[in-house]
């Protein structure tokens, strides 16, 4: 790899350029877990920093949360009878049951995959 340089006055300086980052947001499980690494692991996050991944790192985190709630949620209120039957006869009830197992597969997802 050859490295070129720009004169400015009497100095010589490298011309160097990041490679073009992913301009996808990072999203609300992205920057629990960017704050996670900041805090708790320090390592692993400068070392993201350094090898110019950590924003990619910080997508799949996000994309991998969203999908696995999806499924977590769809699963559990087939499991426990949150229909669409109980839809029609009940919004109120359905509704409440659904945010409940939102809550629930997030606060699965936020302990198997942002803080790890």
């Amino acid at each position: 790899m050859e490295i070129t340089y720009t004169q400015k006055g009497d100095y010589l300086y490298p011309d160097l350029y990041l490679p073009p980052q992913p301009t996808e947001d990072i999203g609300r499980f992205g920057r629990m877990r960017k704050r996670f690494l900041k805090e708790h692991q320090k390592d692993t996050f400068a070392l993201l920093l350094m090898e110019n991944r950590l924003q990619e790192h910080l997508i799949e985190i996000n994309r991998q949360a969203l999908e696995m709630i999806d499924t977590i949620s769809e699963q559990t209120a087939k499991a426990t009878g949150v229909t669409e039957e109980l839809k029609a006869s009940d919004q109120l009830e359905w509704i409440r049951r659904m945010n409940e197992l939102r809550a629930a597969a997030e606060q699965q997802v936020i302990r198997e995959i942002v803080l790890i």
